[in-house]
Parts: C-alpha cells; sequence; structure tokens
C-alpha cells in the first residue's frame, strides 16, 4: 500500500508553513448568505475540510468589488469592511483544526451575469469576440428557465458593456489591494489572485479576448501589465510576509490565438519576478460547446493538466500548485518526481472532506470518492448551491451530523443496493446492530450494473462493499426478506431499499425475445436470477456461454464483465433503444463502446433530464463522436422483427432497422415489499428508487437520511 510520503510532507508557501501538500481547491459554492456574507453554512463547510486534515483551504471566488463583478448569486464578498467578522470567524475555525486558510480574490469580468441580470455595466479590456454556443440545446425547459435567469433585466439595447479605461484600471487594481488587505485584516493565512478562467485577469492576458491598442495590449509585456500591477499594489498593502500567489491558465483551449503554454511560462516568470509566492496552473477552454467544460477547467481527463504543470514548474523557484483529476497516488508520484510542489483537490473533498486523515491513517480503501457525475458544479449553472452526489452532507454540515444513537436498535435493511449500503453504514456508525439481507449473491444491486456503464460508479461500489465490509454489519446474501425473517431478527426496525419496478411500456411486439428490459440485461450480466431469463431469451449455445462465465467466477468481477462484454453480448449489431434518460443514455455509452450502433428514441422533448447538467453535455458529445442517432419527440408505435416503427413530432412515421431493442422506460417506485412487511407491526421505512426514483444520489441521499433518523 502507498504511504504517501511526499503528499503528506509538510510544505511552505512563502513564510507559511502547511502540515502537508494537499490544498483543497478553490471551487464556488454559492455557500454564502444573501448579501455575500460568511454565515454558518459556509464556515461548518471549510471547517469539516479543515477537520478532515487538509493543509491549506482556498476560499473560491471572493468577489473584491461586491456585488459587481460576481458571476455567483450566493458569492462571498470582501469588497467592504462589513464583511471582515465573518471572514474572521471562518479563519478562526480552521485554524482550529491546525489548517490554513486563504481567499481567492477575484472579478469575473466578461462572465459578470449578475451584473447582467441587475443591470450593470459588464468591465471587459476591450469588446469581447462575438459568442455562439449550444450549450443550451441540451438544457430543459425549466434548467434554461435558470440558466438565462441572469439576462431577464437586460436592457433592450442588449448587454451593456464598459471597456476599461485608466481610471477603471486604476479602481480595479485599488480592489484587488482593499480586498486583499481585508483578508489580512480577517485572519487569513494568503490570497490567491484569479488570472485565470476568463475572469477579468486572464481577459487582459488573452490575445484572443484583450484586443487593445495601448500600454495594456498587444505584447505579452503589455497584456500582463494589470496583473503585475495588481500583485504591485497588493504586496504594498499586505507586506512581504504574507503569502500571495496566482492561478493561471497554462492554455485555452478552443481558443484559436488565446493563451499559449509558452503566454503561461512566460506570465509565470513575470509574476515570480514581481513577487508572487507560487503559481497554480489551471487550464481553461473557450464554451462554444457544453463538453469543453469538462476539458478545462472541470477536466475528466486523469491528471489532465499535470503535462502543462510540470513544464512551469521547470521555469520557476517558487511553488507550483497542480491540480486537475490527481488521484492521491498519481499526486505523490508527481511531488516526489519534482513535476509540481502542492495537489489542489476541489470535487474530491466534496465527496470526502476526511481524504487527508484517511491518508494518514494508511486507510485509503475507506476514502468516498467522487464519481465524476459534475452534479456538484452543474448547480451554479442553474444558480443553485452546489451539492454532492456520493456525500449528502455537502453543505449541509451545519444542520445535520452522524451522532451515536439514544438508543441502540436492532435494525435491519433489507437490499444492498447503494440505498442499502448506505442505510446501514449510517445506522452501525450511530451504534445500531445492523442485519443487511440480500436476496442475490452479491451487493450493488443496480450499481454493479451502472458500474460497467460508466466506470466510475464501481468506484463507488467498492466503497460501499468495503464500509459494510469494516463495519459490524451482519450481511446475509441470498436471503429473501420475509416477515418470518424479520420476526426471527427481533428485528426493531426495517429500512426496505427494495429498488425500482420496471414494467414494459404498452407498445405491440415489446414481448419478443430480441427485446430486453435494461432490468433483464442486468439480471443476465451480473448472475442475478439470470437463469429464468435465460432459458426464455437465449440460446442454447449462449446459456452456455453465460453459464461458463458464471461458473469461472466472471460474474463476481466487474473487470472482467466489461472484458466479457467486448467479446459476447445477447445482442446485435443495430441497438434501439427506447427512452433517453439517464438509463438509456448509459446504457447507450456502454453499447457504442462495443462497437454497436445505437439509436436512442425519446418520446419527450429532452435527453438526460436526470443527468445533471454537465455530465449530460459530455455524454451526448461522446454518443454523437461515437455515431449514434439520438432522436428526440419519438413515439415508438410498434416492435417488429428487425426494425420498429416509430412517429416523429410532426406525425410522419418511420422505420428504424434493429436487431435487438433495449426498453429503457417504465422505471417507477415499488413499495410492495415495505408495505408487506409492514404488517409485522414493525415500523418499516422504504427508500432508495423503492420510495422515489432518484438513481445514485437519491439513494445515498435517502439511505443516508435512513440511517439518521432510525
Amino acid at each position: 500500500m502507498a504511504d504517501f510520503d511526499n503528499l503528506l510532507q509538510p510544505g511552505r508557501i512563502g513564510g507559511l508553513t502547511l502540515r502537508n501538500r494537499i490544498v483543497m481547491a478553490p471551487m464556488g459554492s454559492n455557500f454564502a448568505e444573501p448579501g455575500g456574507f460568511c454565515g454558518e453554512r459556509i464556515q461548518a463547510y471549510y471547517e469539516a475540510r479543515a477537520a478532515g486534515g487538509s493543509g491549506l483551504l482556498i476560499m473560491g471566488v471572493c468577489a473584491i468589488a461586491y456585488p459587481a463583478g460576481t458571476a455567483e448569486p450566493f458569492q462571498v464578498g470582501v469588497s467592504d469592511d462589513k464583511f471582515i467578522p465573518g471572514l474572521a470567524a471562518l479563519a478562526e475555525r480552521v485554524h482550529h483544526h491546525g489548517a490554513r486558510i486563504a481567499m481567492q480574490l477575484q472579478h469575473a469580468g466578461k462572465t459578470s451575469v449578475r451584473d447582467m441580470a441587475e443591470g450593470r455595466e459588464l468591465w471587459v479590456p476591450s469588446i469581447p469576440p462575438a459568442f455562439k454556443t449550444d450549450m443550451m440545446n441540451a438544457l430543459t425547459r425549466e434548467e434554461l428557465g435558470a440558466f438565462i435567469s441572469s439576462s431577464k433585466s437586460r436592457e433592450s439595447g442588449g448587454v451593456k458593456i464598459r471597456v476599461m479605461d485608466r481610471a477603471d484600471i486604476a479602481q480595479m487594481v485599488e480592489w484587488f489591494a482593499a480586498a486583499a488587505e481585508r483578508a489580512k485584516r480577517a485572519g487569513m493565512d494568503g490570497v490567491e489572485l484569479h488570472a485565470g478562467h476568463g475572469y477579468i485577469l486572464a481577459g487582459f492576458l488573452s490575445p484572443y479576448y484583450n484586443r487593445r491598442d495601448d500600454d495594456y495590449g498587444g505584447p505579452l509585456e503589455n497584456r500582463a501589465r494589470l496583473l503585475l500591477e495588481v500583485i504591485a499594489a497588493v504586496r504594498a498593502r499586505v507586506g512581504t510576509d504574507f503569502p500571495v500567489w496566482l492561478r493561471i491558465d497554462a492554455e485555452e483551449m478552443r481558443t484559436p490565438g488565446g493563451i499559449t503554454l509558452d503566454d503561461a511560462k512566460a506570465v509565470a516568470r513575470l509574476a515570480e519576478a514581481a513577487g508572487a509566492d507560487a503559481v497554480s496552473v489551471s487550464a481553461y477552454a473557450n464554451t462554444s460547446t457544453g463538453v469543453a467544460f469538462t476539458e478545462a477547467p472541470l477536466v475528466q481527463q486523469k491528471a489532465g493538466f499535470l503535462h502543462w504543470t510540470a513544464e512551469i514548474k521547470a521555469e520557476l523557484r517558487i511553488p507550483v500548485i497542480a491540480v486537475g483529476r490527481l488521484e492521491p497516488e498519481v499526486a505523490d508520484t508527481a511531488i516526489g518526481a519534482g513535476q509540481c510542489d502542492f495537489v489542489a483537490m476541489a470535487r474530491k473533498l466534496l465527496a470526502d472532506p476526511e481524504l487527508p486523515k484517511k491518508l494518514v491513517a494508511g486507510r485509503p480503501q475507506d476514502i468516498r470518492p467522487c464519481i465524476y457525475c459534475y452534479a456538484c458544479v452543474s448547480q451554479i449553472f442553474i444558480n443553485q448551491r452546489v451539492k454532492c452526489a456520493v456525500n449528502p452532507l455537502t453543505g449541509h454540515e451545519f444542520e445535520t451530523r452522524i451522532e451515536p444513537a439514544a438508543t441502540p436498535r436492532h435494525v435491519v435493511v433489507v437490499g444492498g443496493g447503494p440505498a442499502g449500503m448506505e442505510a446501514a453504514r449510517v445506522a452501525a456508525l450511530r451504534g445500531h446492530r445492523v442485519t443487511l439481507v440480500e436476496r442475490s449473491a452479491r451487493l450493488g444491486g443496480t450499481l454493479f450494473f451502472a458500474g460497467l456503464a460508466y466506470a466510475e460508479n464501481g468506484v463507488l461500489l467498492d466503497y460501499l462493499v468495503e464500509q459494510v465490509r469494516r463495519l459490524p454489519i451482519e450481511v446475509r446474501l441470498n436471503t429473501a426478506a420475509t416477515p418470518e425473517l424479520l420476526r426471527s431478527l427481533q428485528a426493531d426496525a426495517v429500512i426496505v431499499a427494495a429498488g425500482a419496478e420496471r414494467n414494459a411500456p404498452d407498445i405491440p411486439g415489446a414481448e419478443q425475445d430480441h427485446v430486453w428490459s435494461g432490468d433483464e440485461l442486468r439480471r443476465l450480466m451480473t448472475d442475478d436470477r439470470a437463469d429464468e431469463i435465460a432459458k426464455r431469451k437465449l440460446s442454447f449455445a449462449q446459456r452456455a456461454l453465460m453459464k461458463a462465465g458464471s461458473l469461472a467466477g466472471v460474474t463476481d468481477s466487474s473487470d472482467a464483465i466489461q472484458n466479457l462484454s467486448r467479446l459476447w453480448m445477447p445482442l446485435g449489431k443495430r441497438v434501439a433503444i427506447i427512452g433517453g434518460g439517464l438509463v438509456g443514455l448509459e446504457l447507450a455509452e456502454f453499447l457504442v463502446d462495443r462497437g454497436r450502433h445505437v439509436t436512442v428514441l425519446e418520446e419527450g422533448p429532452n435527453l438526460g433530464r436526470e443527468l445533471s447538467i454537465v455530465r449530460r453535455w459530455r455524454v451526448l458529445d461522446g454518443l454523437r463522436q461515437h455515431g449514434a442517432e439520438l432522436l428526440t419527440n419519438a413515439k415508438v408505435n410498434a416492435i417488429d422483427r428487425k426494425a420498429l416503427r416509430y412517429t416523429d413530432a410532426d406525425g410522419a412515421e418511420h422505420s428504424l432497422a434493429a436487431e435487438s431493442v433495449v426498453l429503457a422506460v417504465g422505471a417507477r417506485p415499488d413499495d410492495r415489499l415495505a408495505r408487506a412487511l409492514e404488517e409485522t407491526g414493525i415500523p418499516v421505512t422504504a427508500i432508495g428508487d423503492g420510495a422515489a426514483i432518484g438513481y445514485i444520489e437519491g439513494a445515498l441521499a435517502s439511505g443516508f437520511k435512513a440511517g439518521l433518523a432510525v
């Protein structure tokens, strides 16, 4: 097992000593109170990450000119002394746990959507180039309304743009300097100047967005002038001993003529010469398409920015902070190899604030993993507070905690899917005696199959199974829950996580052998009572192959099933998926990766509405790149042996060739078992998809709540 000596050793930024090299990356959270104040919600949020062992926390996007220059409705303000008491209280709570905290100072420039909403001018270096994006195309009507709410107060003449003159530039410098001084007076341990992600300092640095012809435009030394003036003014205000560093873009991706790696290296050298104590290396992509957001700044590719970071590190003597989906093992190796000095994590510390503490304790297997579903950041696009799909406590630390039960009882959890395992985990942590009953031969439920469609889900399954095994939870596999069983166990309370009911839609031909429900595929490939399906759907040769895989233990390993499914699946080359929700699209991802030509037919106007916005952008882009056909407003009328017939939005009927058809519709809560078990007189709580269709996020949230309430 890795010991993480490099990642866990102390480090220094300027005169600031940090207990380890793990930094909580600055991430907008929308956790401030109305008016930009730091109340109990955001204080408890950061305190939890400090208690979890991070060396340094960086508060994201703190508005230097609040309310001007803001992009989110609940940003932290630092434009007035009235904000200092809340900031000081936050800093004190972080310091109590031995961590250090800094503020990232920001003015959003051309992306100040709150300025648009409230009728203020957008401050920019020059008139921005014309911008078109397809980001709106994948949004539902409700999301679109929230997404563009920032535009509703625009004047009929359009957005008001203010190209900054010299007086405005001087004002911008003063805003940064005054904000840094307030941060110091509030007891913060440093400040980070946000010079990336298209915000005002990056706007001046970018040759694409900065078309000025004065001393602040043209060659790099001119485009960097505002940044250097800000560094100088901040230094003059806070002194030489207060750590000051900056975040830059290593590259402006998808932006012809934008910031290049050579530009980033030059800016980093200039900043070092100007007195910066460190450089944090990120990247940004032109959001002309939604999927660009998962290239930068919230990169999907593992260690996606590390190669750039290493090149910038080679240019500098001051520390360099790396970011961008760096797993602890990779982070430790990168620091040891001299590619960076610190590693910043955002999503990982939303999922598990105690990640550093668990590494110190030698328990990396107990770290709750981020599944990179983008539920967190997608909230920002609809003006909501950040959440985490795998950690229901994120953003609720101020109102919820796991505490010992006043009276420990015997809790029986029925169903070993994500909802049941989470309920069992929380109930056991509270001191209850827990028995987990699962009808099949393994834990995981639908999460096992979801891990095949999207590998990150499999890591979550591994975590949940490990927690159940580590805690004093009695697990009974291949066991049906009956009233007689509950009475024999002398259960005091029952939590039922039985999952959803999936009925075939009323489509002529849906009963044929080449038509599969998603549940049938899951059961077949995970050996969950698969024989009854195999006898009905598969040939003798197919059943023999399936049985051979089962006997060899293949169905106990998601990796093995992944590999086997590339060689054989009970589906033809042309597959039609009826239903374009989360299940249908993730299944489509799985199939196109295995060489199937896939057509998704969705009766409604939107695809993937259950997916978070950013993940949806990524899934839809990936499917189109693989040549999948995505049809909306398509009502399937009949399924024939080699084709299906559907009607489009205009009422025209079409025929679509399909060797196999998968039904990804018809899921609804199934509380029949919960209601039957109520006859025992034992208190019963239904959770997960058996109570309300909520997929992974809903399953974990309801399981967590039930474990707390029992």
